[in-house]
């Protein structure tokens, strides 16, 4: 497996329109993409920060993995992963880490924001981070 970068930094928000207008007022960063993953039961909106991207997301039902993120966080969002490029392939990354031991929580790549392939690893075996895998958009 061949981690390029780091993709993005999720974080998650009780509300897109309360958030956005923080990263862009008081940070300067300019939001990019608004979109919906429905499978996903988010709304997510991107801005970009030097190399990396910042990805926050907005759950859309109350049983979507954000709106359960920012339950148990007393209502307040945070950092929900971390997203790292993998120019292999999801898919054989996928297959490396599970037979190293690697509880996974996709055991085949999905789409996700940006039409990007992605998948999820448990927290369970990464010391406790979310940890998702995208494939390089720049490969």
């Amino acid at each position: 497996m061949d981690i390029s970068h780091i993709e993005h930094i999720g974080i998650a928000v009780p509300s897109l329109d309360e958030a956005i207008p923080f990263y862009e007022k008081m940070l300067g960063f300019k939001c990019f993409a608004i979109e919906e993953v429905a499978d996903q039961k988010v709304r997510t909106a991107f801005f970009k920060v030097g190399q990396t991207k910042l990805e926050l997301l907005e759950g859309t039902s109350e049983d979507s993995a954000i709106s359960k993120f920012i339950a148990a966080n007393g209502g307040r969002g945070g950092i929900q992963h971390i997203a790292f490029a993998v120019q292999d392939g999801v898919a054989g990354a996928l297959g490396e880490l599970e037979e190293k031991g690697c509880r996974l929580i996709d055991k085949a790549p999905r789409k996700g924001a940006e039409g990007l392939n992605i998948a999820f690893l448990h927290p369970k075996s990464t010391v406790g981070t979310l940890i998702e895998l995208c494939e390089d958009p720049n490969k």
